[in-house]
């Protein structure tokens, strides 16, 4: 970061700090927050900050308050904890809705076939465009950890997977990352529980993770940050993937702070 880049990031963070008490508030009733250090907490306080420097947060038939706001970008920016918001820039707004919302539209894929797309949805992510969430879902998914599931998280990882262009469960790794190393885990993942569902056997994670490479990106992420305990035990390889792609390690974060207990599958 140059010279001028940190003066703006420093008055950034001067004029529009995230007060105190608001963050405390907000982030206590956050499990998902639990067990990360002070200095982890501190630095996604700035990003949470910069990260609402950047974004408007809009409501459609619902008011958004300050701990609304704030909530959404803490749970936003915990997955760039370690990489920086930057990678978050290039699109504007957070749109929110009191509740599911339905969809009803023709989409192109990558090989030019459009399919028609109609359906309740709890979240979604434009590739140019804005995050679009359920604050049901949201709350929902602030009052347990052990579900595995994030509409936030699982929306911020599809943005991070369409840096690379359209979605597909790879998104741009770091220089010391193997790509071989990622498909290996992540396909072999794939074809297993791909494998488990179509002979009705039980899965420990969402069976959504199955949809598409995309999605299985998105699923495994929450898994990652929600539910690290089942992840790490039943996807070994996938869980350090993760980690080494998000610099980040929540089992250690679960194992160190007892308020977690054991994780299970809900």
């Amino acid at each position: 970061m140059n010279i001028f880049k940190r003066a703006k990031t420093r008055y950034i963070l001067h004029r529009y700090s995230i007060q105190h008490d608001l963050w405390q508030a907000v982030t206590g009733e956050l499990r998902l927050l639990q067990g990360m250090s002070p200095v982890e907490k501190a630095h996604l306080r700035e990003l949470s900050a910069l990260f609402l420097h950047q974004k408007r947060v809009i409501g459609v038939g619902i008011a958004i308050s300050e701990e609304m706001r704030v909530s959404v970008a803490a749970q936003a920016c915990l997955p760039v904890l370690a990489m920086g918001v930057g990678l978050l820039t290039g699109w504007t707004d957070i749109i929110i809705y009191p509740a599911a919302f339905r969809i009803n539209r023709d989409e192109m894929d990558e090989f030019g076939i459009v399919h028609h797309n109609d359906g309740i949805l709890s979240g979604e992510a434009w590739s140019r465009g804005p995050v679009i969430l359920s604050w049901d879902d949201i709350k929902r998914d602030m009052q347990g950890l052990h579900s595995g599931q994030n509409v936030i998280i699982h929306e911020i990882a599809h943005k991070l997977d369409m840096l690379n262009g359209r979605a597909n469960g790879m998104p741009p790794l770091h220089t010391a990352m193997q790509t071989l190393e990622w498909t290996a885990a992540l396909s072999d993942a794939y074809e297993q529980l791909h494998q488990r569902l179509q002979h009705q056997r039980r899965v420990c994670v969402n069976p959504y993770a199955a949809t598409s490479p995309a999605e299985f990106f998105a699923v495994f992420s929450e898994y990652f940050f929600c539910a690290p305990e089942i992840l790490r035990t039943n996807f070994a390889g996938v869980y350090e993937q993760l980690r080494l792609y998000y610099r980040q390690d929540p089992f250690v974060r679960c194992r160190l702070n007892p308020e977690y207990g054991p994780a299970v599958n809900g």
